[in-house]
């Protein structure tokens, strides 16, 4: 599995229930980049989509205690145990912070974005230049948009 976040200075993700920043050019970059992949996301994150619905092109599998709850176009699992048996290996975990949280172990790979600033936040991605099972592999140029300066970051598990 490979994860695919984007973090700000601290590594703050999310604050209110939703993203803590949008920059359309890393949307761009988080569809192509999952395309056509399976993704692994909590319910709370699925309402941040338009319209709260699934990803179109990729295979939405969502982590959801709810018994009620069956967006159509995606499968829901009540356990981490029931969506492993389903979970194919080439699969993008895209958050929220509890699934980040459950499934991080299971990746082999993190796409991370960081924005050069700190914005308010109330869920973190874990730190991974200071955890050492994670090593950067490949480090990409400082990038611009809409005055938000970010760079792209991929690590793989030591």
């Amino acid at each position: 599995m490979k994860a695919i976040v984007l973090v700000d200075e601290k590594w703050g993700i999310g604050n209110d229930g939703d993203q803590i920043i949008y920059i359309p050019g890393d949307l761009n970059y988080f569809r192509e980049t999952t395309m056509g992949h399976p993704v692994i996301l909590g319910r709370k994150t699925l309402a941040t989509f338009p319209g709260g619905r699934p990803l179109k092109g990729r295979r939405n599998l969502i982590l959801s205690r709810d018994p009620d709850f069956s967006p159509e176009g995606a499968e829901v699992f009540p356990d981490l145990d029931a969506l492993l048996q389903v979970a194919p290996p080439d699969s993008f975990v895209i958050g929220g912070a509890s699934v980040y949280e459950a499934l991080l172990g299971r990746c082999d790979t993190a796409y991370v974005t960081k924005v050069h600033a700190e914005y308010p936040a109330d869920r973190y991605f874990p730190d991974l230049d200071r955890a050492p099972e994670w090593r950067v592999e490949e480090e990409g140029p400082a990038q611009e948009e809409s005055g938000i300066l970010f760079h792209r970051v991929t690590y793989k598990r030591v």
